[in-house]
Formats: structure tokens, sequence, C-alpha cells
């Protein structure tokens, strides 16, 4: 990864960052198929929110990430 142009490891980490977001909306709309990974939500955030504090960002699309931090959030404090 260290030789690989600053675009596509930005590219990396986002397509990671929105693997968590399916994961997240995912383990939310489908609860059952999670009931053996009780923090399947909370280390998904907690990825997403330590990648949001990244420097690197340029022209990413956010939206899908805030929006499953705020639902994870929102799932793991009901």
């Amino acid at each position: 990864m260290k030789d690989q142009p600053i675009f596509e490891r930005i590219a990396e980490h986002y397509s990671a960052c929105l693997d968590s977001v399916e994961v997240i909306n995912d383990a939310i709309a489908n609860p059952d198929r999670y009931v053996n990974d009780d923090t399947v939500i909370e280390r998904n955030v907690q990825h997403l929110e330590i990648m949001r504090q990244a420097d690197f960002w340029g022209t990413e699309d956010m939206a899908p990430i805030d929006a499953a931090i705020s639902a994870g959030n929102a799932a793991t404090t009901e």
C-alpha cells in the first residue's frame, strides 16, 4: 500500500468506510442476522468515526458515512 499513489489509498479507505456503512445499515435493518455479534454496530461506527477525522479526504461524499454514524449511535443507545 505504501507504494500506491495517494488517490488510490484514499479510494481504498473510502471503500472500506462504505463497507462499514453497509454493515451498520444491515445490522439495524436485520438485527437477527447479528444476534451472535452484539458489538458489530459499535465497531463499525468507531471505524467510521476514526476515518471521518482523517485529514486526507477530498471531494468524497461523506453524507452516507455521517448518516451511518448517527444511525449506529442511535441504535446502540436505545
